[in-house]
């Protein structure tokens, strides 16, 4: 029985498949998925009733495209042609699909393993034990009555850095931007969410997170996505980065934990 982490699919349904069949994913085995399972790529609804169906054999975190897809389902944006959502939005079972996601979590964490699973990355001063309770919050508000109410102040980059003493929906945007939309910050935490290059032209006083010294979260082994652009540059052992760009042309990546074997499949 082995784990496995696949990097953002965004609807590549038949990368997905072939990278599981190479790997020789079978009963028994463990997928977690970094985020951002859906839009951009042709087969969203695939790639989402494929998921839900795995049951417990799979794990995912959200990640920004996924909670568009909430906000878009309860009317709070409009999708958009480039996102390739019309099949998904019409399905009969939306419904169900949609409340499914919605039931995700923002981070996983696995002691036995030793990993940890976000999306884009942790504030420089959270642990892992604060990172898990601070993203429990975003996971009730999604869970909860308030669900419509999150999603609508989602949107916007500010706060742009992190205090204990946040409330309300800033605290939750905060929040979320960190765990879904982060690539860099600066040694306080404060983010850039405009910057989407890879980590060769970052502006001065900013690093990727995970190169923030004292980073509290050091040391532990931590696999995410988001960043199409380090296109893997990122795979050291303690943080390993999964986008590839599979919905830009690029491989779909999946990681075996247990011995940290790369599979890739190409779009």
């Amino acid at each position: 029985m082995s784990t496995y982490a696949v990097g953002d699919v965004q609807g590549c349904y038949r990368p997905l498949r072939d990278v599981l069949r190479q790997a020789g994913f079978s009963a028994g085995d463990t997928l977690w998925m970094v985020g951002d399972l859906v839009s951009r790529g042709p087969d969203s609804l695939d790639v989402l009733r494929f998921v839900r169906d795995l049951g417990d054999r799979v794990v995912v975190v959200l990640g920004n495209h996924d909670l568009h897809l909430l906000a878009i389902h309860h009317g709070i944006r409009d999708p958009k042609p480039k996102e390739y959502l019309e099949p998904l939005l019409a399905a009969p079972d939306r419904e169900e699909l949609i409340e499914w996601l919605a039931r995700r979590r923002l981070m996983h964490h696995d002691r036995q393993l030793g990993y940890s699973m976000v999306h884009a990355g942790l504030h420089p001063a959270w642990t892992i034990e604060k990172s898990l309770g601070l993203a429990a919050e975003v996971e009730a508000a999604l869970r909860g009555g308030g669900r419509r109410d999150f999603l609508r102040a989602m949107y916007g980059d500010e706060p742009a850095s992190w205090h204990d003493d946040l409330q309300g929906a800033e605290r939750l945007r905060v929040l979320t931007n960190y765990l879904t939309r982060m690539r860099i910050c600066d040694a306080r935490g404060q983010l850039d969410l405009r910057y989407k290059q890879d980590e060769t032209a970052i502006p001065a006083g900013y690093m990727p997170w995970y190169d923030v010294p004292g980073r509290a979260s050091a040391g532990q082994r931590i696999v995410f996505g988001h960043w199409a652009a380090l296109q893997g540059r990122a795979n050291r052992g303690d943080v390993d980065a999964l986008d590839t760009g599979c919905v830009w042309g690029g491989p779909l990546t999946l990681l075996r934990l247990d011995d940290r074997r790369f599979f890739r499949a190409q779009s």
